[in-house]
């Protein structure tokens, strides 16, 4: 072996590499980007769900036992309605985590130490379910206080019912098979458009392209179309093995699965077009793609509870298109929410899909270089 031939090539290669931003980018970024979400965004210990109050009996007692799961910080009020209905209906629309009811006759059942509270969770994240469960066990302290005063019996946590909703018995794969949908979706939409626009350039079939008549625009929305077919047929065929294999239930309609999924398809599409636009090589633009996967897969609640990540990540999750589908697919599989129910997520797709599509029509040239 010479080691002077073998020193030379060891030096072209790391000019090379010196001279690819892509790949100095995914040496400093990923050990950077890991440790960021799994030190600071990844979160287990769910803090602040946001709950429903339906207090119908409007008692000392009853503010005071609010106030007492307040304080517990499981759970952040952010509605406050007047029937255990209305909570209902915004557990369906995923509106809410966590419901409380108060009933009318709250300080009798108090006072017979028979069962004065329901906490009506949204069970289909089992990670959710487990931190309501907190609510029963918690001593309230200053419900027993209270109750001490007028000479009725201590609060118990048998007084406190967690009632969970679809999925009462808290399988993991109801929760995971409807999310997989989305990662399958974002995995293989992004990396087949991704690559679309170099793989072009590096067969040579770019000019090609440049002497025919196709517009941009044309040429863009000619790259998706195809790849339209083969998501909704990744869709279908996670979905039947769901309930083959898992017994994973459709409660909403299946027309309501096809278009969500539809709209991340399209989403996740248009994200590669745009990646492509920026790649020169289809390494680079594997590259590229995997700086989406990750934080895709770890922010977007697939993997761990989107309550349970800081606002700021928060955020920055509500920019990726697989958080907004699975809040629809979730919504629409297992709480039987309809699109029109979840609008806000299917606006935010739609808004992402157009804006994502304008830059890649904006970027793209007709051109070599």
């Amino acid at each position: 072996m010479n080691f002077r031939r073998l020193f030379a090539v060891m030096l072209k290669e790391m000019r090379q590499m010196r001279r690819d931003r892509i790949t100095l980018a995914m040496i400093v970024g990923i050990p950077v980007m890991q440790l960021v979400l799994f030190g600071y965004a990844i979160n287990l210990n769910l803090r602040g769900l946001s709950a429903g109050i339906a207090d119908q009996a409007g008692t000392a007692g009853a503010r005071a036992l609010v106030m007492d799961m307040v304080a517990t910080g499981v759970i952040a009020p952010t509605q406050t309605v007047n029937t255990p209905q209305e909570l209902m209906a915004s557990l369906r629309r995923g509106e809410i985590s966590v419901g409380v009811v108060i009933p009318p006759d709250f300080e009798r059942r108090r006072i017979d130490g028979r069962e004065a509270v329901q906490v009506l969770v949204d069970g289909s994240d089992t990670v959710v379910q487990s931190a309501a469960v907190q609510l029963a066990q918690m001593p309230l302290d200053n419900s027993v206080a209270l109750a001490n005063a007028t000479g009725a019996r201590e609060v118990t946590a048998r007084q406190i019912a967690v009632v969970s909703f679809y999925n009462p018995e808290r399988r993991s794969a109801v929760n995971i098979v409807p999310g997989l949908i989305g990662v399958i979706l974002t995995m293989t939409m992004v990396l087949f458009t991704g690559v679309s626009i170099v793989r072009e350039r590096e067969r040579g079939n770019m000019e090609l392209l440049i002497a025919t008549p196709v517009s941009r625009s044309e040429l863009m929305i000619g790259k998706v179309l195809p790849y339209v077919g083969i998501g909704l047929v990744q869709t279908t065929l996670v979905l039947l093995l769901g309930l083959w294999l898992f017994k994973v239930p459709v409660r909403g309609s299946v027309l309501d699965v096809y278009v969500a999924a539809l709209l991340l398809i399209v989403a996740n599409l248009t994200l590669g077009l745009m990646i492509s636009t920026k790649a020169q090589s289809q390494f680079q633009a594997m590259q590229m793609s995997f700086f989406v996967f990750l934080p895709s897969i770890l922010l977007s609640g697939f993997m761990f509870p989107f309550a349970g990540m800081p606002r700021v990540i928060q955020w920055l999750a509500e920019v990726l298109p697989l958080t907004h589908f699975l809040r629809l697919i979730r919504g629409v599989m297992l709480r039987g929410a309809g699109l029109p129910e979840l609008w806000p997520d299917v606006a935010a797709l739609i808004a992402f899909t157009a804006v994502m599509m304008t830059l890649a029509i904006s970027r793209f040239r007709k051109r070599l270089d």
